[in-house]
């Protein structure tokens, strides 16, 4: 067995054991920001997609949710920066909208460091080095949270989630997850230039 190999078998554990622990000690303030997603933006509590993950493998990504069900007259949802609510700002500056992924990662649907999963309908508009992304579980966090989030061009983004994957030792994902603390605690790069949310990536001539 590679050394790689029994790195990624300690990455698995990592996440089982930090992600179960994190879980419990962080009940509390689930219950109390599950209260006020109910009240800010009604039910449900969660936001759930289907993301792909590890080799494309379709899972259920959980978040809590950060807009509003508003829709215009004729029943149709109003763009997203008329339903995010300054909660919802907060909860995703402060990447409080990320902690329910901590079941995902228990699960072995994601890991704590790894590219961010994105849109099932992106599949068939990656190139072949962008789809190397899912030879890896997707992370809470990744290089390209650290680097820039939603402030990166979609080439940046996928460059650096390819990056990571060549890269990868379990050095890298601690320095990560390190300065993941410092990225939310100044709120960098959570809109995308001229979006409330990151524009949809449209394929290689995006």
């Amino acid at each position: 067995m590679t050394a790689r190999a029994l790195g990624l078998i300690l990455k698995r554990c990592m996440d089982i054991l930090i992600s179960a622990l994190g879980l419990l000690a962080i009940s509390p303030l689930l219950l109390l920001l599950s209260v006020l997603v109910y009240v800010y933006h009604g039910w449900p509590i969660f936001f759930t997609q289907e993301r792909p993950g590890l080799q494309g493998n379709i899972f259920k990504m959980v978040k809590f949710r950060t807009m509003t069900n508003a829709r215009d007259a004729g029943g149709k949802l109003l763009p997203d920066a008329e339903r995010l609510t300054p909660f919802g700002q907060l909860l995703r500056r402060t990447s409080l909208d990320e902690l329910p992924e901590l079941w995902n990662v228990l699960k072995g649907d994601m890991s704590l460091v790894g590219p961010r999963p994105l849109l099932v309908r992106y599949l068939e508009r990656y190139t072949p080095e962008q789809a190397r992304r899912h030879e890896m579980r997707p992370g809470i966090t990744g290089l390209a949270q650290v680097r820039g989030r939603n402030a990166l061009s979609w080439p940046e983004k996928f460059a650096y989630d390819v990056q990571y994957i060549d890269e990868w030792t379990p050095m890298l994902d601690l320095r990560i997850l390190y300065e993941t603390v410092a990225v939310v605690l100044l709120g960098a790069g959570v809109r995308a230039h001229n979006h409330a949310t990151m524009g949809e990536f449209k394929g290689y001539a995006a």
